[in-house]
């Protein structure tokens, strides 16, 4: 059964997550004079941002939820990658100063890539299909029987939420984020074109993952029929909801900026 005590402190994921840590503090801090405009200060709220989301990272993918979505309940697992998706993401950009970012970008290597790999239809299409491929049987089920597919699956989901939320929350001035209005549209896209994998996983009358088929059953009475029900049901109304609620932000900074220029004039 569950054990609650099973936290993962595997080298890679503790490492990983101390050296990204480690690796924003020396650039907001002794380095910031040679990056940031003269007289910056230290970035507080976006320092809270960025270890916000180095911690909810930590706790979708180094808690014992992950034993009960890798081992028990596909509706658990769901929740993971929601975690990665939504708050994850959204905190790490948030975290990320623009003078931070742009130091990178603004490099003539990076610069050509950077312009196709930020376009809204890219970082539709990235985020569409990385979630959509993952949910297909075969890889979704081998990725529970083999700890590196895992990790590498929870590693492409966070990256491609990246691209998801970048048209909307990009921290860069060279390759900033896109109109109100061209936001609101791209967020009505992609929730059109995540509605086929939600519609599969949510209507299908088989059991889609084996692993969940046979898993020893954690609630009396709550089917493996139920539990890919509820993940799939979860998967759109949280991703709805976020959705409309970045939509309503949008459409109320819209509204706001013309309503300041009107005044202006």
């Amino acid at each position: 059964m569950i054990d609650w005590s099973h936290w993962h402190n595997e080298p890679y994921l503790i490492g990983g997550l101390v050296l990204t840590g480690w690796l924003w503090a020396v650039l907001a801090g002794p380095l910031r004079r040679r990056f940031a405009p003269i007289g910056t200060p230290f970035p507080r709220a976006q320092a809270w941002s960025f270890y916000s989301a180095l911690v909810v990272f930590y706790l979708a993918v180094g808690s014992p939820l992950d034993q009960i979505g890798e081992r028990f309940l596909f509706s658990a697992h769901m929740l993971q990658h929601q975690l990665l998706i939504y708050p994850a993401a959204i905190l790490f950009l948030i975290g990320l100063p623009h003078w931070m970012v742009d130091t990178v970008l603004r490099r003539p290597a990076c610069l050509k890539l950077g312009r196709l790999l930020t376009q809204p239809v890219i970082c539709a299409v990235v985020f569409t299909l990385v979630v959509s491929l993952w949910h297909m049987p075969t890889l979704y089920d081998w990725a529970l029987q083999n700890k590196l597919l895992h990790v590498a699956e929870h590693v492409t989901f966070f990256g491609a939420a990246l691209f998801y939320w970048w048209p909307l929350l990009s921290p860069s001035r060279v390759f900033p984020p896109i109109s109100y209005g061209g936001q609101m549209l791209y967020m009505l896209a992609v929730l059109i074109g995540m509605t086929p994998v939600f519609a599969y996983i949510t209507f299908s009358h088989d059991i889609l993952y084996p692993t969940y088929e046979y898993a020893p059953r954690i609630f009396a009475n709550f089917t493996a029929g139920e539990d890919q029900l509820l993940a799939g049901v979860a998967m759109k109304t949280v991703g709805l909801a976020v959705a409309l609620t970045a939509f309503g932000v949008s459409f109320f900074r819209w509204s706001h900026a013309t309503h300041a220029a009107d005044t202006k004039t």
